[in-house]
């Protein structure tokens, strides 16, 4: 008779289960082992995840909810980077490229968002190896584990993922063995409330608001010329939007609206920045509120908005008062953006309280504790979640936090590639070489914006 009780599925001694689970198990480890690994989002770290799959001789599958690669960076394609080509490109991705004739940019040259995407991402999502995995105007609607709830254990890291994808108003069911997500914030803005709520008011009020980095000088230009314009936000991207207003003329009323305690904040170290584009920033937003071409605004905690007959006013508290800012034609709301958790309701998480990013990577990115230019790298170990074989990656992966990093986040999948194809000593060195001071964000102007490298 056999120990294991062959015959009946006998639970065995040694190990709890019986020879029949096992070889069920085995068989279902087997299987899996056979699907792709699917990466959600082909932006740049998408991209660079497909290019080091490909590279690796993973099979693999990319799901891009937008009509192209990079959608969500053609939304601010006028605007400049701050960083360089030399920090925007993956080296695998370099590798595959040069190896297929590609003209690479200069590496001291700063790209607008449009030929990051024309010049970089589209030649690298038409490789053969990587073109016929890459599916647009595919949109990822939900992630579970075949036939398990998010409360079952029982076999739950040998069972695939079951991704539901919409196409064309078609939901398809994909199987995959590990998922990468880098859909990144941007297409989930934060209100301008000062609480951080969206309220009906903001909602009804949407078609005056606009939540990013208009085209001011370009195709937007009607919509704020003659107007009286009110930018929300205390960072780059609000500057970005007060430096192309200003470019408009006088015909425009610009309100600066922040909750920093006092406008010098906001200019950084000008002339002592060790980065002089940053500086430059600094300096001319400085230049453009002495002037009083820009009216400021701060502290001023926006509570409600109400539309008017003469405009849209902004209610709220303004140094410590009640105050009303009436007659505002339209809002430019820079105020940061948020990860989307939506579809991953049946997926175990874990996720920081604070700042909503990868819980383990919080303390290293925090940003009342770092600048972009401080965070160390970090890897598979860091990323990884209670889901077995499930990561959150680049802008995502920082939650609110707004000091990620393109090349960040290439290093972030190198890692957990080389994990997933089982060098598990590559995956924990973890290296990444970037100047002291970080590479943000930036704008000089109509020819020389600028926007976050995420």
């Amino acid at each position: 008779m056999s120990n294991c009780g062959e015959s009946k599925g006998i639970a065995c001694s040694c190990c709890g289960s019986s020879k029949v689970e096992v070889e069920i198990l085995n068989n279902k480890s087997s299987k899996l082992n056979q699907l792709p690994i699917a990466v959600i989002g082909a932006g740049p770290v998408g991209l660079a995840a497909a290019a080091h799959l490909a590279a690796c001789g993973e099979q693999f599958i990319v799901f891009e909810s937008g009509s192209s690669v990079g959608s969500n960076i053609l939304e601010w394609g006028h605007v400049r980077l701050f960083s360089p080509w030399q920090y925007n490109i993956d080296k695998v991705a370099r590798k595959l490229l040069n190896s297929s004739g590609w003209n690479e940019p200069s590496a001291e040259e700063i790209p607008t968002g449009k030929e990051l995407v024309e010049l970089y991402l589209e030649p690298l999502s038409k490789l053969p190896e990587i073109q016929n995995k890459l599916y647009c105007n595919s949109k990822v609607v939900s992630i579970s584990k075949k036939g398990l709830d998010k409360m079952k254990n029982s076999g739950r890291e040998k069972t695939s993922f079951i991704i539901y994808v919409e196409k064309k108003g078609v939901t398809e069911r994909i199987e995959a063995k590990a998922i990468i997500d880098a859909t990144g914030t941007w297409a989930n803005p934060n209100p301008i409330n000062a609480d951080n709520i969206w309220t009906a008011e903001e909602r009804e009020l949407n078609q005056h608001i606009y939540y990013g980095i208009p085209d001011i000088t370009g195709s937007d230009r009607e919509r704020y010329n003659d107007k009286r314009v009110a930018v929300v936000g205390g960072g780059h991207s609000a500057i970005n939007s007060i430096l192309e207003l200003a470019q408009l003329g006088d015909s425009v009323e610009i309100y600066w609206i922040m909750r920093k305690q006092n406008v010098e904040n906001a200019y950084g170290g000008e002339e002592k920045d060790a980065l002089e584009a940053r500086g430059i920033l600094g300096s001319r937003i400085h230049q453009l509120v002495d002037s009083g071409q820009v009216k400021v605004f701060t502290p001023f905690k926006i509570h409600q908005l109400e539309n008017q007959n003469s405009g849209i006013a902004l209610k709220g508290d303004y140094q410590g008062e009640a105050f009303v800012l009436p007659e505002i034609d339209e809002i430019i709301a820079n105020t940061g953006s948020r990860p989307n958790f939506s579809f991953l309701r049946e997926i175990r998480l874990s996720v920081d309280p604070a700042t909503e990013s990868v819980e383990a990577l919080s303390p290293l990115i925090d940003p009342n504790l770092h600048s972009c230019g401080t965070v160390r790298p970090h890897g598979e170990a860091i990323l990884r979640q209670p889901e077995k074989n499930f990561y959150i990656v680049g802008m995502k992966s920082y939650g609110r936090a707004p000091t990620f990093l393109m090349a960040t986040g290439y290093e972030q999948i190198r890692s957990i590639v080389a994990y997933l194809s089982g060098d598990i000593e590559a995956s924990r060195i973890v290296e990444l070489e970037l100047p002291e001071t970080g590479v943000c964000s930036l704008n000089l102007g109509a020819e020389n914006s600028i926007s976050c490298c995420s």
